[in-house]
């Protein structure tokens, strides 16, 4: 009996879920390629380690932009990289698999991203959207007749949808998520400091003192990168204010995208969104006080998921249950 396996394809981490046991898998999704030859050199944790590390010859690609396939070979062996390491083929079955697609990729994608999960070994494959299945994995019942909404914030896309009775009523998917906070923190230290820093280093920064709403002054993080007038290295100081400032602009996109889908939203289905809030998902439901932000522009309770990374993850395993009941039927 094959288990049957759900995939949260995200354009930063790739989560994996196996029926029966939970998350098994959670890396980055990242692939190192030699180019002398296209042969891939590592995937996920191990190739992460090499960002912005690596001689000429070997490339770190991320497959994903955007929530969305842009090297589709990669991807392919990607996804198989990480489905063999779970040895999980049995001689005869193939395991059903859900991955989870942000609500703004065109149906070529969703066929692109079928495809790649079939040639690496599913059976069943299916595809179904990352705020539904995040709301499912944080715990709410979007099955019954209420209104609830999501915003999950990945890597590569922020997702805002509103559910009822099993499925999207409304949604918006936007490119401004987990990535373009680290571009923003990049941005603001080249614009102020003359600092060059890397993803990992803006990814650290965001982490450690990166705030949505009511910084506080002397939380601060000493930065270290390369001086863009002489070329040599530096080091400076950075506040949680500025990187507040920093990430302003792109959060605001985020709640102007919130209100069209509320305004979209049928009414009666906002009184229950009034009474229930608004969950937050993803990596990006991380950033401190992000839930204080939206709760103050939208007149809205906002709550966070118990594990906003896992969510899509965990939502997975529940509607492979349903999937599995459905065919007994």
């Amino acid at each position: 009996m094959a288990r049957d396996i759900g995939i949260d394809l995200g354009t930063a981490n790739v989560l994996i879920n196996l029926s029966g046991k939970g998350i098994v898998l959670n890396e980055p999704s990242v692939v190192a390629v030699d180019t002398t030859n296209n042969k891939v050199v590592a995937v996920g944790t191990e190739a992460y380690k090499m960002v912005g590390r690596t001689p000429g010859n070997i490339r770190v690609i991320r497959p994903l932009k955007n929530g969305v396939i842009a090297d589709f070979d990669i991807t392919e062996a990607m996804l198989s990289y990480f489905i063999n390491k779970l040895n999980v083929k049995g001689f005869l079955s193939k395991p059903n698999i859900l991955i989870c697609a942000p609500t703004g990729v065109t149906s070529i994608e969703q066929k692109a991203i079928i495809q790649a999960a079939e040639k690496s070994g599913g059976g069943n494959v299916y595809l179904d959207f990352e705020p539904k299945v995040a709301a499912v994995g944080a715990g709410l019942d979007i099955f019954k007749p209420q209104g609830n909404m999501v915003i999950d914030i990945g890597g590569g896309t922020t997702d805002i949808a509103v559910l009822s009775m099993g499925e999207i009523v409304t949604s918006r998917s936007l490119r401004w998520a987990g990535d373009e906070m680290n571009q923003a923190v990049i941005n603001f230290l080249k614009n102020n400091s003359n600092l060059l820093i890397g993803q990992r280093t803006a990814e650290q920064i965001k982490m450690q003192i990166g705030f949505a709403f009511d910084a506080k002054e002397d939380e601060t993080i000493t930065v270290r990168g390369r001086d863009l007038v002489d070329g040599l290295p530096k080091q400076t100081t950075v506040t949680a204010p500025q990187i507040q400032s920093a990430l302003h602009d792109g959060l605001m996109s985020i709640i102007a995208a919130t209100k069209q889908v509320l305004e979209q939203t049928p009414p009666e289905l906002s009184a229950d969104i009034v009474d229930r809030g608004i969950m937050l998902t993803g990596g990006g439901a991380l950033l401190k006080n992000i839930d204080k932000l939206i709760q103050y522009y939208l007149q809205v309770p906002v709550l966070t998921a118990d594990q906003p990374l896992e969510a899509v993850a965990l939502g997975t395993g529940v509607l492979l249950k349903n999937i599995a009941a459905h065919k007994k039927h």
